[in-house]
């Protein structure tokens, strides 16, 4: 009896209390701060760069680039690919490289010049990835093309594009001719800016070669991109869930290559490294009807890669970018084919992403790293069926409600501040268990600014079934001020939501213009009710409220 009595005490203070009540209480102390509200969930990604460039691609950037106080970095997918820019799913090209009939080296930057300066028109940064190989440099470029859709085997789109270089030399003088043209073309300023990064997931297929054949490759790029811009920032080396074997051991080799072995290019030791990324996904399913999310899986990933960073003494205080973090893997794969991700348009992928970038800024704190960005990847498919399922912020140019959770994060500013509830689940339970007790998690993430707080809240459980609305109560402790404006935001089925509106017209494919400007209204992030200004009594402030299952809630206080 007394061994269980110390087993529970040991479980409270790593877990917390386990609460039942529906009625969920929150309180947000403005002197209790915990970090900088860094921006890190202002990073975006996609495989598809020839969607950059087209009607909605243009539309959403612009709205994601309006939507930040920050400058987005957007990352994407085969930016040195072989092929005339048709795009495809998890397809897409540039025609940087080919060679004449001689092997000469022939440069091309007139798509890959589209897809950036989309980008800096609009403020935003390039994540540059250095990425795929040309099919006229690939050690065994056929077949290179592949022509995957959702319901083919996955394996099928690992083609030519994945092999190491037959010369190293010329893909060096590649990337050299690619940073030494954005120089040219941006300015050093600007270049300076961006994040150049070498490959995607080079643990998986993604990467026909070995871990050794990797460190290769970076060395080459590395030395390429310092030589045409000095003070150029690149890292990498975006594996996979660091949790699992294959990633978590392909992490520690590069990053004790960086740190210890041998440079293939100068023959010291050590290679520069100037941030580290890695990936980390959810695992939905279906469980006896309805969709099942488990966030654990994400975040056990996540965890596992900050804890590997901070064994090297030598790396801890570089930036760390999640360079695809999102509830699951196929962003192209849609749910009529993979049932498992039906969340996607409605409001469970809003709830999801808002509880699990509060916890993404906790395990930073816990492990005590440089948590620089998270990279949803999830962008549009252009000229697809409408709400088909795709892991998207938006379709055929209106704004899905996952989005609205961006807008709100763009109204949060300052200093991160401590917030407890008697149904938020502790940070290291969702890591170890997910969100599966009775009671949902009802939590927040709040900030406080110059004469400003903000609080994003959220009514989450990884079980897609019906619930009732839980009443909260948000108490706002040490308010510096005798009166405050409060002004609330919600995203739930009646708010923020152009799914809901989309369904009530009868699910149309070809929605009338009449209907397509209702359904952009939808999709915008609603203010409930006016304004209010109220009084403060004795620097406290007490907010009642509902919110639905899976709903998400923004309050600002402005004095």
């Amino acid at each position: 009896m007394k061994r269980l009595f110390y087993i529970s005490i040991v479980i409270l203070l790593l877990y917390g209390p386990i609460a039942f009540s529906q009625n969920a209480t929150l309180q947000i102390d403005l002197n209790k701060e915990i970090g900088p509200m860094q921006p890190a969930w202002a990073w975006f990604g996609y495989d598809e760069p020839n969607y950059t460039y087209m009607k909605d691609g243009k539309k959403l950037l612009s709205e994601i680039s309006a939507l930040s106080p920050v400058p987005v970095y957007v990352r994407a997918h085969n930016l040195l690919t072989t092929g005339d820019g048709t795009p495809a799913l998890k397809w897409g090209s540039t025609n940087a490289y080919t060679e004449d009939t001689q092997g000469n080296p022939v440069y091309d930057w007139t798509i890959v010049d589209k897809i950036f300066d989309t980008y800096v028109e609009r403020g935003m940064k390039p994540m540059a990835q250095i990425g795929f190989m040309p099919e006229a440099l690939s050690s065994k470029p056929q077949p290179y093309r592949h022509h995957w859709s959702p319901g083919q085997p996955y394996n099928s789109i690992y083609t030519g594009w994945t092999h190491p270089p037959k010369d190293y030399s010329k893909w060096a003088e590649l990337v050299y001719q690619w940073v030494k043209h954005s120089v040219e073309r941006y300015g050093k300023k600007e270049v300076e800016s961006w994040y150049w990064e070498l490959w995607n997931e080079p643990d998986s297929p993604y990467w026909g070669g070995t871990v050794q054949e990797y460190c290769k490759l970076y060395d080459y790029s590395v030395d390429a991109v310092r030589r045409a811009l000095p003070t150029a920032k690149i890292g990498g080396p975006h594996v996979t869930g660091p949790a699992g074997r294959r990633g978590g051991d392909f992490l520690k080799k590069f990053l004790k290559h960086c740190v210890s072995d041998t440079n293939y290019v100068t023959g010291k030791i050590g290679t520069p490294l100037d941030f580290v990324a890695f990936h980390a996904k959810g695992a939905p399913k279906v469980v006896n009807g309805h969709v099942q999310m488990n966030m654990g899986t994400q975040l056990h990933d996540i965890s596992t890669g900050f804890q590997i960073v901070a064994s090297f003494p030598e790396l801890k205080h570089l930036p760390i970018v999640i360079g695809e973090s999102d509830p699951e893997g196929c962003a192209a794969c849609g749910m009529k084919t993979d049932p498992q991700n039906a969340y996607r348009n409605g409001t469970m992928y809003s709830s999801y992403t808002a509880a699990s970038f509060a916890r993404k800024y906790a395990l930073a704190d816990l492990h005590q790293v440089n948590f620089k960005g998270a990279v949803s990847w999830s962008f549009e498919f252009e000229d697809q069926p409408w709400f088909y399922g795709f892991r998207d912020l938006a379709t055929n140019g209106v704004d899905k409600p996952v989005l609205n959770v961006f807008r709100m994060f763009g109204k949060m500013s300052g200093k991160r501040i401590e917030v407890s509830g008697n149904l938020m689940y502790p940070t290291l339970t969702v890591r170890d268990s997910s969100i599966r007790k009775t009671t949902p998690d009802i939590g927040g993430l709040a900030a406080k600014d110059h004469r400003k707080a903000t609080v994003l809240f959220w009514n989450y459980h990884d079980d897609d079934v019906p619930s009732a609305a839980s009443s909260v109560q948000l108490t706002f402790e040490h308010l510096p001020a005798k009166k405050v404006k409060i002004t609330q935001y919600r995203i739930d089925s009646q708010h923020s939501n152009s799914y809901e509106v989309w369904k009530k017209m009868g699910s149309p494919t070809n929605p009338t213009s009449e209907q397509i400007k209702e359904l952009e209204k939808a999709g915008q992030l609603v203010q409930l009710g006016a304004s209010k200004i109220q009084t403060v009594q004795n620097n406290q402030l007490v907010v009642t409220t509902s919110l639905e299952r899976q709903g998400v809630g923004l309050i600002t206080l402005e004095w």
